[in-house]
């Protein structure tokens, strides 16, 4: 591929189409934290799991005496390294600011893996709009770009209130709704509206 020609889906969602041969992803809205020539690193924002916050922070021995936050569910971010948490959140304003591990979304959200972040939180120190998933949806070179050249994937702009203000089981249609998409439109099967 044509280095002129290549995309960069960086802070944007993924918006799995129906039929999605994959049930790991069906239903699925992906935020892509990195798209470049070597692969993709997203977080599935729709799919929460039987954790609570509150049992999470137990298991790295912290307290989370934050109600709100304490009750809030762990997401299934996707099948790689799903022992490993994920914490999307918006980014960090100000000198000195920061945590050990965090990836900066250009235009987008901050992404941290490091337990200072976690620390902060169970403080009340931490950022204010978080989602906290178990493991990532990665895809090598060329993979990403191959599931949407099979229609795979829709992709839009990603907007943090899809992420942090909407109910979870609305995120799939009004992350559609950003394309000016009614999810009773689409059909599972291509060239056939």
């Amino acid at each position: 591929m044509a280095e002129s020609a290549r995309i960069d889906l960086t802070n944007q969602f993924l918006i799995a189409m129906p039929g999605m041969a994959d049930d790991m992803f069906a239903g699925s809205v992906v935020y892509l934290c990195e798209h470049t020539e070597n692969g993709a690193l997203g977080l599935v924002i729709n799919k929460p799991i039987d954790i609570k916050l509150r049992s999470l922070f137990e298991k790295v021995e912290l307290a989370l005496d934050l109600e709100e936050l304490a009750e809030q569910p762990v997401y299934f971010g996707g099948p790689v390294q799903t022992e490993r948490g994920f914490v999307l959140h918006e980014k960090l304003i100000g000198d000195g600011v920061g945590y050990s591990s965090t990836m900066s979304v250009p235009g987008g959200l901050d992404m941290t893996t490091s337990k200072d972040v976690l620390e902060a939180l169970s403080h009340g120190t931490g950022p204010k709009r978080v989602l906290i998933t178990l493991g990532y949806s990665g895809w090598q070179a060329g993979q990403l770009e191959d599931e949407l050249g099979r229609n795979g994937w829709l992709t839009v702009s990603a907007d943090p209130a899809v992420i942090f203000d909407t109910p979870i089981e609305q995120r799939y249609d009004r992350a559609l709704g950003l394309l000016g998409i009614d999810p009773r439109m689409l059909s599972q099967e291509a060239g056939h509206a």
